[in-house]
């Protein structure tokens, strides 16, 4: 298992903490982190559909089928953050399967486990940055 550390700027940190006076900030129901954790997840549910269809947002169709994005749903996720609503990406087709959160699932356990699943299966960062 690879547990490189990633490096993120302290001009970041400051920047998202900037704002912090008291730790509902920070973890409270409209905190940084359940933030950052709703943005992280779509964004890779983003390039689990750019890895899909073959094709990134606003890129020609390169797939063999046509299919094509066709929107987004929405999901509220069950956890020890509490609820957090996500906006899941659809396709035309209706055949994208989405690995971090699989299709019917609304109790969200795991997370780490999954991410490293992904990187298991060949998604890489810069997939994930590319969406």
């Amino acid at each position: 298992m690879n547990t490189k550390k990633h490096d993120v700027p302290d001009a970041l940190l400051a920047s998202l903490l900037a704002d912090y006076q008291k730790p509902e900030d920070l973890i409270g129901e409209n905190g940084l982190l359940k933030q950052l954790t709703k943005l992280l997840v779509e964004k890779a549910l983003d390039a689990e559909m750019a890895e899909h269809l073959g094709h990134g947002k606003h890129e020609a169709v390169v797939n063999a089928t046509g299919n094509t994005r066709n929107g987004k749903s929405r999901k509220t996720l069950k956890g020890e953050f509490g609820e957090l609503p996500i906006e899941i990406p659809r396709d035309r087709h209706g055949t994208f399967e989405p690995q971090l959160i699989p299709k019917h699932q609304t109790r969200w356990t795991g997370f780490d486990d999954k991410v490293i699943s992904l990187y298991a299966r060949g998604m890489t960062v810069r997939r994930f940055r590319a969406t």
